[in-house]
C-alpha cells in the first residue's frame, strides 16, 4: 500500500477539524499571560519618565526577564533572539534575555496523539513501522519524535505544539511593548525594520511545508558534498504543522570540544561550508546557528587535514581519538529560521569585504547603502565599521588563528556591539535595514561555534576561496533556477521569470 495520500484526504478526510489556527480564546489566554509580566515592566518605564525618575536600566532588565522567565514558546525564542541582535536591545536588556532558555517542556503522550491525529487522521500510527510516544527532543515551537518508515528509513518527526498560532500573534503584539519601551530609552536607533523582520521570521517558522522547501534547498545545494549533509523530506507525512525527515545519525557538536584538534577543525570547517557557501552562491542562510541544530556525523576514514588549519601536534589528542569516532562532518538538522537575500545584498557582502581589505572607503559606503542605509555621515559609517571589522576581521587576517582571543563563547561580539549602540545613540539617527538583523545574529553565532571549537584555521583563505570568481549575474542565475526547483519563493524585489516580483514569506 502507498504511503502517500492525495493532497486534499491528506489534510482533510478522517481528521478532527482544525481548532488551532490562531483560536481568539488562546490568544486571550496567552495575551493575559505575557502581558500582566510585560506590561507591568513598561508601566515602570512611564511612571518613571512621567515622574522624572531616572529609570535604573539594569533592574528593569531583571524584572522585564523575570517576567518573561516563566513562560515558553515564541516569546522566550523571541527574547533570546533579541538578545543576539547588536541594534535590537540596550546592553542591559541583552545580557539578561540571553540566560533565557527556549526549551519548553514535551508534551505527554495524549498530547502527542491527539496532535498527531490532527494532523494525519484517525489511523496515523498505521502511517509508520514504529513510533516513539516520548519526544527525543523539544524547543521553544515544537518537538521531535523518533520512528521508522514502513520501508525501513528511521526518521525524526517534528510535531509542532498546540495553539503555537495563537501564541505568536499575541507575543508578536506583546513584542511591540518592549520595542516601545526602546524606543522611549534609546530614540537614535529606529527598531521598526527589525520589529517587522523578527515577526516575519518567527511567522515562518510555524510553516513547516516552507521548512520542507528550505531542507530540500539545502539537499541541492550539498548533494554529494563531503562535510555538509541534509535530510530528506518524506512528503506523505508531512503537513503544515508536522514535518518527517529521514533521521540523521550523529553525536551532539559539543561532544567534540575537547576532541583532537584535526576533528574541530573539520567541523569547523563544516560549519563555515554550511554557512558561507549558500550565501555566497545562492543568497540564503541558516539563521539560527543554534548547537542543537548540528550533530557531527561519524568520518569512514580520517583523510589529511587541509593547508589551512595548524600542523601543530593536540597534546593528548589519542586518548581521546579513541573516545570519539574521527569526524565526518556536520548534519544540517533544522530549517526553520531561514532567510533569502537579493543577490545585489550578496554583493553588497562581498564589497564590504574588499572594501575593508583594500581601505577602499567608496566601496564601503556602496555596501552600506546596497544593504538599504541612507544618509550615513562620516561619524555614522566608522561606527558602522566597527562591527563590521568584528565580523570580517577572521577573514581579513592572512594566518591560522582562533576566531577570537581570550572570549568565552557567550560574549563574543557583546562588547562590539555596546560599542556600535552607544555610537548609533550618540550621532544617530539610523534605521537598521531588515536584511542587516539576521545577517548580523547569524554570523555571531556561527563565531560562537567556532569558540566552542577552539579551531584553528585560516579563514581568510576559507573566504576567499568561497568567493573566487564571485560574479552578481551568476548568483541571480543560479538562485532562480535552484529556488524554483524546490518551492522557495524568490526573495523580495528579485524579478520572477513571468516579470513578477519575488517574495520573501
Amino acid at each position: 500500500m502507498s504511503d502517500r495520500l492525495p493532497e486534499h484526504d491528506q489534510e482533510h478526510a478522517g481528521k478532527p477539524a482544525d481548532d488551532e489556527a490562531n483560536r481568539l480564546g488562546a490568544r486571550l489566554e496567552r495575551y493575559a499571560r505575557v502581558g500582566t509580566g510585560v506590561g507591568g515592566a513598561a508601566m515602570r518605564l512611564v511612571g518613571s519618565r512621567l515622574f522624572g525618575l531616572e529609570l535604573d536600566k539594569g533592574r528593569h532588565a531583571q524584572d522585564l526577564a523575570k517576567a518573561l522567565g516563566g513562560l515558553k514558546g515564541p516569546i522566550m525564542k523571541v527574547a533570546q533572539l533579541l538578545s543576539t541582535i547588536p541594534e535590537a536591545l540596550p546592553a542591559e536588556y541583552a545580557a539578561e534575555l540571553s540566560k533565557l532558555q527556549t526549551q519548553a517542556p514535551a508534551m505527554g503522550r495524549s498530547f502527542v496523539r491527539r496532535r498527531m491525529a490532527a494532523e494525519l487522521g484517525p489511523h496515523w500510527r498505521t502511517r509508520f513501522a514504529e513510533f516513539e510516544l516520548e519526544a527525543a527532543a523539544s524547543a521553544s515551537l515544537g518537538q521531535v519524535h523518533r520512528a521508522r518508515h514502513h520501508d525501513g528509513r528511521a526518521l525524526a518527526v517534528k510535531l509542532q505544539y498546540p495553539d503555537m498560532e495563537s501564541a505568536v500573534v499575541a507575543d508578536l503584539n506583546q513584542l511591540a511593548i518592549i520595542f516601545a519601551i526602546h524606543r522611549r530609552m534609546e530614540p537614535a536607533v529606529d527598531t521598526s525594520e527589525i520589529l517587522e523582520e523578527v515577526s516575519a521570521r518567527l511567522r515562518e517558522e510555524l510553516d513547516y511545508r516552507l521548512e520542507a522547501r528550505h531542507t530540500r534547498l539545502y539537499g541541492l545545494i550539498f548533494e554529494g558534498d563531503d562535510l555538509v549533509r541534509v535530510p530528506e523530506v518524506v512528503d506523505a507525512l508531512s503537513t503544515r504543522r508536522l514535518l518527517t525527515m529521514t533521521w540523521m545519525e550523529g553525536r551532539p557538536l559539543l561532544d567534540y570540544r575537547e576532541g583532537p584538534l584535526e576533528d574541530r577543525n573539520r567541523i569547523a570547517r563544516a560549519m563555515f561550508r554550511g554557512w558561507w557557501y549558500p550565501f555566497s552562491h545562492y543568497g540564503i542562510i541558516h539563521g539560527d546557528p543554534h548547537l542543537g541544530n548540528y550533530t557531527i556525523f561519524a568520518a569512514d576514514a580520517r583523510g589529511a587535514e587541509s593547508e589551512h588549519a595548524t600542523g601543530s601536534p593536540d597534546p593528548g589528542s589519542a586518548a581521546r581519538r579513541s573516545a570519539l569516532p574521527p569526524a565526518g562532518g556536520i548534519n544540517l538538522l533544522d530549517y526553520g529560521c531561514m532567510r533569502t537575500f537579493a543577490p545585489k545584498f550578496v554583493g553588497g557582502v562581498v564589497d564590504l569585504y574588499l572594501g575593508l581589505l583594500e581601505g577602499d572607503e567608496t566601496r564601503i559606503v556602496h555596501a552600506y547603502e546596497t544593504w538599504g542605509f541612507r544618509g550615513l555621515s562620516k561619524e555614522l559609517i566608522e561606527i558602522l565599521n566597527i562591527w563590521a571589522r568584528f565580523i570580517y576581521g577572521p577573514l581579513l587576517d592572512d594566518r591560522v588563528r582562533t576566531i577570537a582571543e581570550g572570549v568565552a563563547p557567550g560574549e563574543y561580539g557583546r562588547r562590539e556591539a555596546f560599542m556600535v549602540h552607544r555610537g548609533l545613540r550618540e550621532k544617530g539617527p539610523v534605521k537598521v535595514p531588515r536584511e542587516f538583523v539576521f545577517m548580523d545574529r547569524a554570523a555571531i553565532g556561527l563565531g560562537g561555534v567556532f569558540l566552542h571549537l577552539d579551531a584553528r584555521l585560516n579563514y581568510y583563505r576559507l573566504f576567499n576561496e568561497t568567493i573566487e570568481d564571485f560574479d552578481l549575474a551568476a548568483v541571480a542565475t543560479r538562485q532562480r533556477k535552484a529556488f524554483g526547483a524546490v518551492g522557495v519563493p524568490l526573495p523580495d524585489g528579485v524579478a520572477t521569470a513571468n516579470g513578477g516580483d519575488g517574495q520573501q514569506h
